[in-house]
């Protein structure tokens, strides 16, 4: 029997069928995406830690301060998080209806070899720090999980944490020298230049980005508790690990929050890899302290959702999509080679044009939602993975 023989009864779960936590989480979590992201199209000025320009007005200094400690590296944990969720929830819809593990796992990991190739184009075209590359690479390590035994994914995302904090120090306690170090073609002036830049700067990403196989591993392991799909069940769960997690957050990215907005000046590599190690660690409590808390809302809304939670929601249901608009976006208004606004936007200013974008994708995703469509590229990620116009529908 084919692999899409075996996968003919497997159709895209949507509407009423759909559980609301997940999707308000993606929904949401895409706005602090756009808020970690657009700040790299700024430039035109000189760089300081982290890569963030050197601001010099208060609010920006302060948008500053607020960007590193509560979206800079939690974010694409959370999104690290809600991926693996995701993975481990299409296994178990394949298997439920009675697909062979064989071919489940062979579904994933075809549509894992998509997700690099998506990213790939992504990072080609429009954005070289892109995620989607990584996290297909990540859903190869995800199929071997789905036979490791939990505590054994909790004790492996905790060593991993040991190998982020060494990472992250150590790629963050280089000398300030007011340059550019990375994501060059943000700030190159030839359309054509930056697009030859673009794929070697996305082989890059991974080592900014190290955490997120600890959020990974974690994610499998709320997945196969239901943690998000039940939030009720594990409300005491949710509470217990938005309040740590967020406080956590909050403590270990503060010092350097404070020095990329230039309110404190850490004296030595030592006391920048610190901090930097802290940071990055402390980001994997910050993501899933924001997924627990998505996920008391959610539980707190139940059935008495209103026209803005569905419209967000929406749009965690088509994320693909939504995360691909916002590098159009970006592209279009920021860059050198189009508007050019990263040149004089402030982090302030380019903070309301991320929240912005991110607005208009929720619009969007939430006619489609009444139009009864799927997102375009979610779309294309199931006719490729499935190979079939019918289970694309």
């Amino acid at each position: 029997m084919s692999l899409n023989e075996a996968t003919a009864g497997v159709r895209p779960v949507s509407g009423r069928e759909r559980s609301l936590a997940p999707d308000l989480a993606r929904g949401l979590m895409l706005a602090l995406i756009a808020l970690a992201n657009s700040v790299y199209y700024l430039y035109d000025r000189p760089y300081g830690i982290r890569q963030h320009v050197v601001e010099t007005g208060a609010l920006d200094r302060i948008v500053s301060v607020l960007d590193v400690t509560l979206v800079d590296a939690r974010a694409y944990p959370m999104f690290a998080a809600l991926f693996a969720y995701g993975v481990v929830q299409v296994f178990q819809r394949h298997r439920a209806a009675g697909v062979p593990e064989r071919d489940a796992r062979r579904v994933l990991r075809r549509r894992s070899r998509w997700l690099i190739m998506f990213g790939f184009v992504h990072a080609l075209l429009l954005f070289p720090g892109d995620v989607l590359g990584l996290y297909g690479v990540l859903g190869f390590v995800l199929v071997g999980l789905t036979k490791v035994k939990d505590r054994t994914l909790l004790i492996a995302a905790g060593a991993w944490l040991l190998v982020v904090a060494v990472i992250q120090g150590a790629a963050n306690m280089l000398p300030v020298t007011g340059d550019r170090e990375f994501f060059h073609s943000f700030e190159t002036q030839n359309a054509v230049e930056a697009l030859t830049m673009r794929p070697f700067e996305w082989l890059m990403t991974p080592i900014g980005m190290v955490g997120v196989g600890a959020a990974a591993l974690v994610g499998t392991w709320a997945a196969r508790r239901g943690v998000l799909t039940d939030p009720a069940r594990h409300r005491a769960l949710l509470v217990r690990t938005a309040v740590i997690g967020l406080t956590t957050a909050v403590a270990g990215g503060l010092p350097i929050g404070l020095a990329v907005g230039h309110l404190w000046e850490p004296t030595g590599l030592a006391t920048l890899w610190a901090i930097s190690a802290l940071h990055a660690v402390t980001g994997l409590a910050g993501g899933l302290g924001y997924a627990a808390l998505i996920g008391l809302v959610a539980n707190r809304v139940g059935d008495r959702q209103g026209p803005v939670v569905r419209a967000i929601a929406a749009c965690g249901e088509r994320s693909l999509s939504c995360y691909l608009f916002q590098s159009v976006i970006f592209v279009a208004l920021l860059t050198p080679y189009t508007l050019g606004l990263g040149a004089t936007l402030g982090s302030a200013e380019v903070a309301l044009v991320a929240l912005g974008t991110w607005l208009v994708s929720v619009l969007l995703a939430d006619r489609l939602r009444r139009a009864g469509a799927r997102g375009p590229a979610e779309v294309l990620l199931r006719r490729l993975t499935y190979r079939s116009r019918t289970m694309a529908r």
